[in-house]
């Protein structure tokens, strides 16, 4: 049962070859057997888990159907889960245990979705590696020696080890994309404002967004469909349609162009991974597609302006974990200035600490001008290079990272390489563009991914795009050894 992907597994249930209970029951033993050498969960969700089973089987008694009825899934620990810890990775929120459901859990919750429990992760969303947990690393299931990438790594390495056929993730500089493909998944950001924000833990405002990571993009499409949706209670929430993005899985690709961007293949990126890129090109030109070079001229700024937006927007947003209301609090402290100084260095790890200060600086009097706003700046330059591209191309493709995953500590002394692996995601984000990551190839016995950057709100394009590539290749069926 553990090799189902979601799509299978709705048809399973459809046909009663089996029940959500009996499937949960299995997944929750083989998360309790495997986990431990990934430490992909934060917590686990049994006696809840095992009621929405039990609750989704009686709903298909009673004639009700859907993809996600009964589809057991597992939340990003930063999604806010009623009467559940809610620990966003920190020992800030080590005790918190949120008093309502995000509306992503309540959605899901809604279509009968059984939440099996809490996912790792980097400690506020903060990181490339899920190295920065309060709770430990998360280990990549085809090499344990090796990250899975982050900050959404817990859901990664759970959904690539088979613990779970799809997860929740969350991108603010790539961080669904990323550890997708790093761990061999499909992985999409949908555009700004697609997918609530609402109950989900902020890290930057203007850049993160709630996605699914699963094995297929036929699978993404289903778990998409289930989060995506006009929020009234989230300001940045925007009233589009949602497609059904399950019914455009199967257009053609013919005539469809795509940009292959030149400042993609620059010193930085492996070699190997460049030929992957190329060979993934070939095949969806076998598939009918026309593809071109376009230039993205201002990308050579995105890592810096990223890195004065991201944490000026966190220094903000981390601001009301004070030690006063809710979450960690010093012993004894002296007086009140003494409560937010030890609550704050002692509940926040070294990587948000590190943020937190760059983004305090850059948000300072005398500094605000000549970083802040310039880095605004650049990133319109950045969205217009793509609006331009676009009126060129259906959609840009690349490489989602320039190296394949690194071994566990080989960059915590470095920072600085660290945020280099995201240069190819961030763009996405700074724009409020979607965009997916698709399994494509193995370097060492290490996967790597193909990104595709769409216009906005074309999520079913990119969905299309991907679905159309995984029927002529086998990448995303491969499997770790071990599990």
């Amino acid at each position: 049962m553990h090799q189902l992907t979601l799509a299978e597994i709705a048809r399973g249930l459809a046909d009663k070859k089996f029940s959500s209970e009996e499937l949960t029951k299995v997944l929750l033993a083989r998360i309790a057997q495997l986990d431990p050498q990934l430490n992909s969960f934060i917590s686990l969700t049994e006696d809840l888990a095992l009621q929405q089973a039990k609750a989704a089987d009686a709903r298909r008694a009673n004639g009700e159907s859907g993809a996600l009825l009964g589809a057991p899934i597992a939340h990003k620990d930063l999604f806010c889960t009623q009467g559940i810890r809610t620990s966003c990775g920190s020992k800030m929120l080590d005790n918190f245990k949120a008093p309502y459901d995000a509306t992503v859990v309540a959605k899901l919750a809604a279509a009968g979705a059984v939440t099996l429990g809490k996912t790792n992760m980097d400690e506020f969303a903060m990181g490339s590696a899920n190295e920065s947990s309060y709770y430990g690393a998360v280990k990549n299931p085809w090499n344990l020696e090796h990250v899975p990438g982050g900050s959404s790594g817990g859901s990664a390495a759970a959904v690539a080890a088979r613990l779970l056929p799809a997860a929740t993730g969350t991108d603010t500089g790539g961080s669904i994309r990323q550890p997708a493909a790093l761990t061999n998944l499909t992985g999409l950001k949908p555009t700004y404002g697609r997918v609530s924000r609402w109950g989900m833990i902020a890290y930057a405002s203007s850049l993160d967004q709630g996605g699914p990571l699963a094995r297929t993009a036929e699978d993404c499409a289903i778990l998409l469909q289930g989060m995506a949706g006009f929020d009234p209670q989230d300001s940045t929430s925007i009233d589009e349609p949602v497609p059904d993005y399950s019914a455009g899985l199967n257009g053609s690709l013919q005539g469809l162009r795509i940009g292959v961007p030149k400042e993609y293949f620059s010193a930085g990126l492996d070699p190997r991974i460049a030929d992957l890129v190329m060979a993934s090109v070939e095949e969806l030109k076998k598939l009918g597609a026309v593809v071109k070079e376009i230039s993205l001229p201002n990308m050579q700024h995105a890592i810096p302006a990223y890195y004065v937006i991201a944490p000026a927007e966190a220094s903000s947003n981390l601001s009301r974990f004070d030690g006063v209301r809710f979450g960690y609090r010093c012993e004894d402290p002296k007086n009140l200035e003494d409560l937010y100084k030890r609550s704050r260095g002692e509940g926040f790890g070294p990587e948000v600490q590190r943020r937190i200060m760059v983004g305090a600086y850059a948000l300072s009097a005398g500094y605000y001008d000549a970083y802040y706003l310039k880095a605004q700046k650049i990133r319109r330059l950045i969205k217009n290079d793509f609006m331009a591209a676009f009126n060129e191309v259906d959609i840009i493709l690349g490489p989602t990272t320039p190296n394949p995953a690194w071994k566990l500590g080989a960059k915590n002394s470095d920072p600085v390489a660290a945020y280099l692996e995201d240069v190819y995601t961030i763009t996405a984000n700074l724009a409020g563009l979607p965009g997916l990551s698709m399994p494509a190839g193995f370097v060492d016995g290490l996967p790597v991914g193909v990104q595709l950057l769409a216009p906005y709100f074309q999520e079913g394009r990119l969905l299309n795009v991907a679905h159309q590539y995984q029927q002529n290749t086998d990448w995303h069926t491969r499997t770790p050894t071990g599990f």
